[in-house]
């Protein structure tokens, strides 16, 4: 039901996390996520600690989900001497094509604890059904 876009990103975010490399509007750096479907939805977790909920930005164009968020740092200025930076800062984005059997226009979004929860509900045509039979009672025959 979900499908990932880019086969490179466990690639980039090795390569960040040893270089130190944050991410930049042009190349944004890739967030962990979650999903599973529970019911008749599927549910995406995206790992955003310490990230302004105003700072992220959840698009849908067609079937094409795109979150992106903005971790700044949260002390600035002149009498600020940093003596350790792990947590990465800058922008982060994550891109996944959803199919046609989710409802995008009723996704829902959760922001909790560094935590963003986003449900998509499956579509109703994908959800299974029972056809009922018709019968008339008795057969007849047409006669040309």
């Amino acid at each position: 039901m979900l499908m990932r876009t880019d086969p490179f990103r466990e690639l980039d975010r090795l390569t960040q996390q040893f270089l130190g490399a944050t991410g930049t509007w042009s190349r944004p750096a890739p967030m962990p996520l979650d999903a599973y479907r529970t019911g008749n939805e599927y549910v995406i977790c995206f790992d955003l600690p310490g990230v302004d909920p105003q700072a992220i930005d959840i698009d849908v164009e067609r079937n094409m989900l795109t979150v992106k968020a903005e971790r700044r740092p949260r002390h600035e200025g002149e009498d600020v001497k940093w003596e350790m930076v792990e947590r990465p800062l800058g922008v982060f984005s994550r891109q996944i094509m959803l199919s046609d059997t989710l409802d995008p226009e009723g996704i829902s979004a959760d922001y909790d604890a560094g935590v963003l929860t986003l449900k998509i509900p499956v579509a109703e045509k994908a959800k299974p059904r029972k056809i009922a039979i018709s019968h008339s009672g008795d057969r007849k025959q047409i006669r040309a």
